[in-house]
């Protein structure tokens, strides 16, 4: 099978003919039908803390048709995308439903020994597999990941009705927050962003106004003159040092910062900042096990409609060059891989 194999920081990926996988105990053989590329997986093949090994073959937001089972909830021929997750399945953050806390855990497409799919074929647990509803397409199968990600962040802002929202940062998460925060009842939901293309898809995707941020030079001031007020709670959907210093003087006294964005450097706060306001900082890692199953939910009840996300469709052969552009990216939003 073809398969785009990371060789090294600073090379470009790889694409091999590699032998299929078999499936073990307890996995499905899956036949990749798309894949999205993720900010992760540019951090993974960088220099830092995050770097993967050589060999490694990425890819955790996928869809695909179930060609070898042992589980008879998954038949072959089953359409199915998966929490790429490969914990213990018995510690005390398996059991209470969060994979990805799991201190044994390894995120498939993330660590050399679960490749991702990246790739023609690729072998996952049954136990972690989602079937999709016929009303939910491959594309859009290949986004519940992303979407997973930002309905774990707005559970985790306890939005009240009426809430007034900013969202930082207009790439796939960004805009599944914007989704989601509207969905759970908050009146204004303003997107902030640089990229033209990603400040045009917020409204579709629930934003009530947006800030261009390279050319608004008091974003408080514009969300306030958008938005009737300061932000009851602001996401950083960025991960750059200084914006949760930047987020802190955003929101309103006792108001709410979510971190979602993966910062990988050092950063300074003043905490004395927060502490005057009364602020709640909360961080979010990943998803919830169930996660997975609420979005495809709402995907087929059409709550959330995700395809304006995906702005690139590669193929093996445009995608290594793709990847590197994606690392100074400009109006991409969801680049999309089709083996």
């Amino acid at each position: 099978m073809k398969a785009a194999i990371f060789t090294g920081a600073g090379r470009p990926l790889t694409i091999r003919e590699i032998p299929k996988p078999e499936p073990r105990e307890g996995e499905l053989l899956v036949r990749v039908a798309a894949c999205g590329i993720c900010g992760s997986d540019l951090h993974a093949t960088e220099e830092g803390v995050f770097l993967q090994e050589e060999g490694t073959i990425l890819g955790h937001e996928f869809s695909g048709v179930v060609e070898q089972s042992a589980d008879p909830a998954f038949p072959p021929g089953t359409r199915v995308t998966a929490v790429p997750v490969n914990p213990c399945g018995s510690c005390a953050q398996c059991r209470e439903g969060y994979p990805m806390m799991c201190a044994t855990n390894s995120i498939t497409g993330l660590a050399k020994d679960f490749p991702g799919a990246y790739a023609e074929y690729i072998t996952l647990p049954a136990r972690y597999a989602v079937a999709l509803p016929d009303a939910v397409s491959f594309d859009e199968g290949a986004t519940v990941e992303p979407l997973a990600v930002g309905l774990h962040a707005v559970d985790n802002a306890n939005i009240r009705i009426g809430d007034r929202v900013l969202v930082i940062g207009g790439g796939p998460i960004g805009q599944a927050v914007a989704a989601f925060a509207r969905a759970a009842g908050a009146a204004s939901v303003i997107l902030s962003e640089r990229a033209p293309a990603r400040l045009k898809a917020g409204p579709l995707f629930g934003a009530t106004g947006t800030i261009d941020a390279g050319q608004e030079q008091d974003v408080g001031a514009a969300f306030a003159a958008l938005a009737d007020g300061p932000p009851d709670v602001v996401f950083d959907c960025v991960g750059v040092p200084g914006i949760i210093q930047k987020c802190i003087g955003l929101v309103r006294a006792r108001g709410t910062i979510v971190v979602v964005g993966v910062c990988m450097k050092e950063d300074t706060q003043i905490p004395f900042t927060a502490i005057m306001k009364e602020l709640r900082l909360q961080y979010v890692l990943g998803y919830k096990e169930n996660d997975f199953a609420r979005v495809l939910a709402a995907l087929a009840a059409g709550l959330v409609r995700p395809l304006p996300m995906i702005t690139d469709r590669l193929t093996f052969e445009t995608l290594p060059a793709a990847f590197e552009q994606l690392r100074r990216p400009s109006d991409q939003i969801k680049a999309m891989i089709f083996p």
